[in-house]
């Protein structure tokens, strides 16, 4: 389950990255506590705005994102990219502090930040397969989003409490200074220890990137399921906060609570996922079906303590669709074209919350803050049975059902013959 931890590069990156991801999950926290309370009166969509606004770039940026990642140094850009976000980190905190924030402030910071999180998206994801050997990139993009989820698990709920007890700016302002920890650990490296890809240049990088995936239709779908996963799914910042303060009647101290609890699930479906050799088609397609069907317990939860301890298992089908998603497109690529692959991917993947979120938003404050999570259930449930049809008929799988010794299943693969006249 820890076999990367071994790698010295990984494991230093791992120590910095914890550190990193609590203070960017406090800063999320405080964010929104700041937008929805602070600067709006319980505003969802004002939320949703802040919240496109933060990963559009992610969308628009995609192609040019990809390009720099395949033709700089993965670890050069990061240290760039990281220090940017830093600084608009440390903008928005001292705003707040000095009390001048305004709504239009965090828009516009939101934007910026998420610029420089486009670019360094795709660079960081590619990274993982130069610090470790192929052998390894499953079990390190599993402990990448262990490391990610244990930061949720705690950021939340220290957010909470922070908030509660000196304010929104402080728990801003440690956020900004938590960045220190990746970029410190991104300049200790071994750097001859790392294997780089090949270096692409000249001209017409991003079009082949393009080229690449159009013509890989397991690709494709991979990325149609978390597109869908990734717009109307995980929204459960916005989701949260709606169902904590308008359901539920609950202050920021349970909402970070409820943050961390559904990290539970989060942080295991991560562990799982890094023990896995190998992922599968079939571990992403049930995944999805099972965060389908916890999506429908958590709207429909009668009370705040049903709602919240429904979020485990949610956590957890939604971290390993993601882990397995993600472990699938770097296995399944070539070096050289990883890093424009991944920032298409990361593009469909956070790239339709711009879309989602600001109408999820307008859902929330028109339908009641139940049905941003229910369209998670009625969307990805589709989703599943359209891909679990098309795979079934592209691999031409029949499921029959037979009268022999009782009823059961099976399976048949690659036939045209017809069914017997037995067959129910």
């Amino acid at each position: 389950m820890f076999s990367s931890l071994s790698i010295k590069n990984y494991r230093i990156y791992a120590a910095g990255g914890i550190v990193s991801n609590t203070g960017t999950w406090m800063g999320r926290v405080a964010q929104d506590w700041l937008v929805l309370t602070e600067l709006t009166n319980n505003s969802a969509q004002a939320l949703g705005i802040v919240t496109g606004l933060q990963f559009l770039p992610m969308l628009l940026l995609a192609p040019i994102a990809g390009a720099v990642s395949d033709r700089f140094a993965k670890r050069q850009v990061m240290i760039v990219t990281q220090s940017l976000m830093a600084l608009t980190a440390l903008t928005m905190a001292v705003l707040v502090l000095t009390g001048v924030a305004e709504l239009w402030h965090i828009y516009l910071l939101a934007f910026i930040q998420g610029c420089s999180a486009a670019v360094d998206g795709p660079a960081r994801q590619a990274f993982v397969s130069e610090m470790v050997p192929p052998t390894q990139i499953t079990n390190a993009v599993g402990l990448n989003s262990a490391s990610f989820h244990s930061g949720r698990l705690i950021g939340p709920a220290l957010a909470g409490l922070l908030i509660a007890w000196v304010g929104t700016g402080p728990t801003l302002l440690i956020n900004a200074l938590s960045f220190v920890a990746v970029i410190g650990a991104l300049l200790l490296m071994d750097v001859d220890q790392l294997t780089p890809a090949p270096v692409a240049k000249g001209k017409g990088r991003i079009r082949e990137g393009i080229a690449y995936v159009r013509h890989r239709p397991d690709i494709i779908l991979i990325m149609a399921l978390v597109f869908v996963h990734g717009t109307f799914g995980m929204n459960f910042q916005l989701t949260n906060a709606l169902m904590s303060t308008e359901a539920f009647g609950k202050g920021v101290e349970e909402y970070g609570i409820v943050g961390s609890v559904m990290a539970i699930g989060s942080l295991g479906g991560a562990l799982l996922a890094a023990r896995r050799e190998k992922p599968r088609l079939r571990y992403l397609l049930g995944a999805m079906g099972l965060f389908s069907l916890c999506t429908l317990f958590v709207g429909l939860a009668p009370n705040f303590l049903f709602y919240t301890l429904v979020l485990i298992p949610t956590g957890l089908s939604a971290l390993t669709v993601m882990v397995t998603a993600n472990s699938m497109i770097q296995l399944s690529v070539a070096p050289e074209v990883r890093g424009r692959v991944m920032a298409l991917y990361m593009a469909v993947f956070m790239g339709g919350t711009p879309l989602g979120s600001p109408f999820i938003g307008w859902i929330g404050e028109t339908f009641g803050a139940r049905w941003t999570v229910l369209i998670a259930t009625v969307t990805c449930g589709i989703a599943v049975l359209v891909a679990t049809i098309y795979v079934m008929r592209t691999n031409d799988i029949r499921i029959r059902l037979q009268r022999e010794r009782g009823n059961w299943l099976s399976v048949q693969y690659g036939t045209t013959e017809p069914l017997p006249e037995k067959v129910t």
